[in-house]
């Protein structure tokens, strides 16, 4: 079965844009649309909000799912990597228009390249968040505004960007070990972490 999936965020923004990019797309490639999915919703839900679980469990083996973009999928790049690689799991064919994007459902060359540039833009996602994180202490600094939390309360973590997308992988029974390599740290770390913030 060949599934298109659509998501808007706000009511102002227009399904039938993503509708038909992906049903032109699939007119060039000889296909047809067999069921949609098209939920109006921030991509800041979770994944069983945005209908991603359930678009998971629905797709079978040798099914193609295609998007008009990315950013349609997932939140970031570290989720949309996580994403892929379960498709990828599956045996689905995925494809994102924009992107020009295709996998055939298989870790093969391929694929393996694909999932490598996509972890080398969630590297530089990571990165960028940590200069605008460190560039915001140094003004707040510069300020005069004393940092810090008071004592007792539970400090502050690079791996809390990631929070809800950690909780949402430990309870689809994803290990800490894979979670850990997905957003780039290290077990020992992540299993503090999910320890100290009361994840598992």
């Amino acid at each position: 079965m060949i599934h298109g999936y659509v998501r808007v965020s706000t009511a102002q923004q227009d399904y039938q844009s993503q509708r038909y990019e992906i049903e032109e797309y699939a007119k060039r490639n000889g296909l047809s649309v067999d069921n949609w999915i098209e939920i109006e919703i921030s991509s800041r839900k979770n994944r069983k909000e945005r209908r991603i679980d359930e678009l998971l469990t629905t797709l079978k083996i040798g099914d193609t799912l295609i998007v008009s973009e990315l950013s349609r999928l997932g939140r970031s790049t570290v989720e949309v990597i996580t994403i892929v690689n379960e498709l990828i799991a599956k045996g689905i064919y995925f494809v994102s228009i924009k992107q020009n994007i295709r996998i055939n459902g298989t870790m093969d060359m391929s694929s393996k390249i694909m999932i490598t540039m996509l972890s080398l833009f969630a590297e530089l996602e990571r990165d960028i968040v940590s200069d605008r994180t460190k560039s915001a202490l140094q003004a707040k600094k510069a300020n005069g505004q004393i940092l810090g939390k008071p004592t007792g309360t539970i400090q502050g973590s690079s791996l809390d960007i990631h929070k809800e997308a950690i909780s949402e992988l430990l309870a689809s029974g994803l290990s800490i070990a894979k979670i850990a390599e997905h957003i780039g740290t290290t077990r020992q770390n992540l299993t503090t972490y999910v320890k100290k913030r009361g994840l598992k």
